[in-house]
């Protein structure tokens, strides 16, 4: 993949990218009646957010505590890979991911910074999974890791240990990318192992997954066998989305290029080919970097916002643990991620009356795992609901050419069995940080069993008090980040972005502005 390049010194260049930005954002090719009348970004903002507040610091190091001993239960001593879940009982599962390995070296940082843990002690820890690291399977030439590995030994798996049938080894771009964001954190953090963690970092190629006629990067690759062809399904096609992550690595390191960004719906378009969503966008179009971009959103509750596809916390906010997206993005991401939480508080406490929130994939209480989300803030027509009884809605479709009729929205009493997890509260820390606190303290309180030594359990059925059997590496690791973050001045967004990296990144996402209002009516 061919590098891009402005010539000239830092400075020149970042003065050189914002010029190229600033001529070619707004080339407004179609505005309908959709279009939500625009606010200013400090106004939006200060609408959007739910609440703000100072931090308990004492509880959240007591939070931060516990989910760190969770990760020193789940993490092979020999390895120093983290298991994919830890059971109440102590019990690791065999296989864990490239994200979880990500989450793990994040999460050391963390407590490092917190002083949970020594400097000697992160060094020894960090050492042992990059050691590993050096020495496990990858797919060449592109340096990435496949995506499921067995923690005893960092041996690729091509046999689900839970019952021995054949897995078929594929590389995951979202995967990859949380793994190189906690390498990339140990280089600019950790003299000691800088150059190792670093030359990793550097031999991922991230532009290996990005597809020119499509302008997206794939979902994942899986190689070809003795009995199966290439698999490579394309592509990740929404922004409001944790896979924009790989994405920004990409851009980052000059392997992607810049227009990639604008590759992703915002929403689908309003057309009759999409009426089979639940809910119909409205929007306008414009031309970034030489891309068409509908800016569709959804009106939920008053507001106008960018949607995920399920309508879950960590698809939009994960990403923003990392990259302060709402200081580069001050009339897209400023305003759209605080109207998220307050989606997502509204649902759980006045729409669902649930009396807590925090919606998004997580182990299901009962046993299991499912993806969870606030569904009238989904795309996905087959609904990411809030409970486990599946409650969803459908707004119908306006367009005399294809219309469907919308149906009323349920009522309270038709979410039944609803299930919080707390990492995806835990990501509202920066948006709403008093309803955050209160809404975990509830949690911790109201539901046996929901908070222990090792930190939160992963998720709760409001309705049952069943609470789940397990702790998620990926989960826990949220947790971290985002406390880390909170008492630890950005730690974690500091480390991360480096000077090149933000002279490449910021510009683009800086010239948008998403039909997103705090407003919409």
């Amino acid at each position: 993949m061919r590098k891009i390049s402005l010539p000239g010194t830092p400075t020149v260049v970042m003065l050189v990218a914002l010029v190229l930005g600033a001529l070619a954002i707004f080339v407004v090719v179609g505005k309908d009646a959709g279009a939500a009348p625009r606010a200013n970004a400090d106004e939006a903002v200060s609408a959007a957010a739910p609440s703000g507040g100072t931090l308990d610091r004492a509880t959240l190091h007591r939070y931060a505590e516990g989910t760190w001993a969770s990760f020193e239960a789940m993490t092979d001593p020999n390895t120093g890979l983290p298991a994919d879940t830890l059971k109440a009982d102590g019990t690791r599962s065999v296989k864990t991911s490239t994200t979880n390995i990500g989450a793990y070296i994040w999460s050391v940082l963390v407590a490092e910074e917190l002083g949970i843990i020594t400097h000697d002690e992160t060094v020894s820890r960090l050492d042992r999974t990059i050691t590993t690291l050096e020495g496990m399977e990858r797919h060449e030439p592109s340096g990435q890791y496949y995506n499921w590995y067995d923690i005893r030994n960092g041996e690729k798996l091509t046999q689900w240990p839970e019952t021995g049938e054949p897995m078929r080894p594929w590389l995951s771009s979202v995967d990859n990318g949380w793994l190189a964001v906690g390498l990339e954190l140990v280089r600019n953090t950790t003299p000691e192992l800088s150059d190792r963690a670093g030359e990793i970092y550097d031999s991922m190629d991230f532009g290996f997954y990005y597809r020119p006629d499509a302008n997206r990067i794939l979902f994942h690759y899986a190689p070809a066998t003795d009995t199966e062809p290439v698999s490579a399904p394309c592509c990740y096609d929404t922004i409001v989305s944790e896979s924009r992550i790989a994405s920004y690595i990409g851009i980052g390191k000059g392997e992607i290029p810049q227009r990639e960004y604008y590759g992703a719906n915002r929403t689908f378009p309003n057309n009759c080919d999409w009426s089979w969503l639940e809910t119909r966008p409205e929007g306008f179009t414009r031309t970034y970097y030489g891309v068409d971009v509908y800016e569709g959103s959804y009106e939920y509750n008053g507001t106008r916002l960018v949607p995920s596809w399920g309508g879950s916390m960590f698809e939009a906010l994960m990403p923003t643990l990392f990259v302060p997206e709402e200081k580069w993005a001050p009339e897209s991401w400023r305003i759209n991620h605080p109207l998220t939480v307050q989606a997502q508080i509204h649902h759980g406490i006045d729409e669902a009356q649930y009396g807590y929130w925090g919606f998004s994939p997580s182990n299901v209480p009962e046993g299991g795992y499912s993806v969870y989300g606030v569904d009238a803030v989904g795309m996905d027509p087959g609904g990411n609901p809030s409970n486990n009884d599946r409650t969803l809605v459908d707004h119908g479709w306006d367009d005399p050419a294809c219309s469907r009729d919308p149906q009323p929205d349920p009522a309270a009493p038709e979410y039944t069995n609803g299930v919080v997890t707390p990492h995806a509260a835990f990501l509202a820390l920066r948006y709403a940080p008093n309803k955050t606190m209160q809404n975990l303290t509830n949690i911790e309180k109201d539901f046996d069993g929901a908070y222990t030594e090792w930190g939160f359990r992963d998720s709760v059925n409001v309705d049952s008090g069943k609470v789940s059997d397990y702790y998620l590496s990926l989960d826990q690791g949220m947790i971290m980040a985002s406390i880390g973050n909170a008492l630890g001045d950005d730690m974690l967004r500091k480390g991360f972005v480096t000077k090149g990296f933000q002279q490449k990144v910021k510009p683009v996402m800086n010239v948008e502005e998403f039909n997103a209002t705090p407003n919409a009516r």
